[in-house]
């Protein structure tokens, strides 16, 4: 029986990546992640599962990131009770981002419901943190590089990815088919992370566009980031930055030091104000050697940053008039703290509001970076008079030439690659270029697509 491989989320849009693989009775995912954005992405988390949790034997992740794995917690309160195979690095990230994920949608129900903004009465959590706790028992992290046996007819591979620390790019050979899933592709020669693998041979091919149409500004970013934090002290405002608790805070941190030792921005207090982010600061020094840094600079706590913990600590932040930096989640301001932090700060033309990487349409990180005037925030509009930026160089994600400089290492092309985690724009420039300039059949396929695989 011919491989079936369709596409349950990660196209047309840069979340929800589910890839479901079915052969001979055995059902695999590869990603099992939320939608976010827009509302009617995010209902389709809310909606059942296209295939029953029960059906599915096993599920592989290529990174902890909720777009990719946040839909665990579901999937195993609803039936799954396969192995969740992933990097060491993923299995340590999830144990963090996963159960905070639970917590922060059973505190903003709770919010909703003491406030009554919500049209649902009662507003529910999509999940607990306690599904979140009991979906890590399913994880089976095996080491990069590594041929992993899994359900007695498939081999695994995970190659680096960059991007953030566990990443991975899976080689996944069926029989004797192999499909390579690129995962996100992290940058070329990053300050933190090290370069994505190469990989030579793959039947089939799924690889992310999230920046398919764009290139990445070549600026410095710690000369961006120099420029924003003097002229806003200068004001005596404040800088905020929404920063994915994963890899964003821990790169913004390197970066923020590296400033202050070379003495290029005063020596402003900085806070950490994300309790996920600290925790995924702490797994930094755990896994030295998946990425850039000695164990001596991932101690950020030590002399970057205060780590802010408990909530009263938080609200006291916005009531500290001197000029700081704050860093907290989420990274697209679509919850979390930072959402009480912009209440306080973004009404104020003094304050800097600066966000540093792709911001999916339909959040509230996209619309104020693409000007917006005001924006909901807990059933109410607040007015954005802060100065707002985008640090575009610190994106975790390949642009589109360092994309294609990484199908450049496969020695043949694939059967046919598909085009996944993109908008539409992108993932149609990216496909326009593979198809001009590496001549290789390419598709960009649509949400619930299915395919035969030969």
């Amino acid at each position: 029986m011919k491989l079936k491989l369709t596409f349950l989320g990660g196209v047309s849009t840069v979340t929800g990546s589910k890839y479901l693989l079915e052969r001979d009775g055995l059902r695999v995912l590869v990603d099992c992640g939320l939608f976010q954005g827009y509302k009617q992405l995010r209902l389709r988390n809310w909606a059942p599962l296209p295939v029953d949790p029960k059906s599915i034997d096993a599920v592989i992740l290529t990174h902890a990131h909720l777009d990719h794995s946040g839909y665990l917690p579901l999937l195993v309160r609803d039936g799954f009770a396969g192995p969740v195979i992933c990097t060491q690095g993923t299995r340590d990230l999830c144990a963090i981002l996963l159960p905070d994920s639970g917590f922060l949608n059973e505190k903003d129900a709770e919010f909703a419901n003491r406030h009554g903004f919500s049209k649902h009465s009662p507003a529910l959590p999509l999940y607990t943190k306690k599904d979140a706790e009991a979906s890590l028992d399913r994880f089976s992290p095996v080491p990069f590089d590594r041929d992993t046996d899994i359900l007695g007819e498939l081999k695994v591979r995970f190659r680096c990815a960059g991007h953030i620390l566990g990443a991975a790019s899976v080689e996944l050979v069926w029989g004797s088919t192999k499909i390579v899933f690129s995962g996100d592709l992290g940058r070329y020669g990053d300050a933190t992370m090290l370069d994505p693998a190469e990989i030579r041979q793959a039947d089939y091919l799924l690889v992310e566009s999230t920046y398919g149409n764009r290139l990445h500004e070549k600026g410095d970013p710690e000369d961006e980031l120099a420029e924003v934090i003097n002229e806003t002290a200068g004001r005596g405002g404040t800088v905020l930055i929404p920063a994915f608790a994963v890899g964003r805070a821990q790169s913004l941190l390197f970066h923020i030091q590296s400033l202050k030792d070379a003495g290029r921005i005063p020596d402003l207090p900085v806070f950490l104000d994300s309790p996920m982010a600290v925790r995924a600061s702490n797994v930094f020094g755990k896994h030295v050697g998946d990425h850039r840094l000695s164990r001596e600079a991932c101690d950020w706590s030590g002399n970057t940053a205060r780590y802010v913990a408990d909530v009263e600590e938080s609200k006291d932040l916005d009531r500290n008039v001197m000029p700081k930096v704050i860093i907290s989640a989420s990274g697209m301001a679509t919850g979390g703290r930072i959402l009480h932090h912009l209440k306080h700060y973004a009404p104020d033309h003094r304050n800097t509001i600066l966000f540093a990487g792709f911001q999916a349409g339909g959040t509230r990180g996209a619309a104020m970076v693409a000007g917006a005037e005001s924006v909901k925030i807990h059933g109410s509009q607040v007015p954005i008079r802060a100065e707002v930026g985008n640090l575009n160089m610190l994106s975790a994600h390949a642009d589109a030439d360092e994309i294609l400089r990484w199908l450049g290492n496969l020695e043949a092309p694939p059967k046919q690659t598909f085009i996944t985690h993109g908008e539409p724009d992108a993932s149609d420039a990216l496909r326009y270029r593979i198809e001009h300039e590496l001549g290789w059949a390419c598709s960009v396929p649509d949400y619930r697509d299915e395919v035969f695989l030969e």
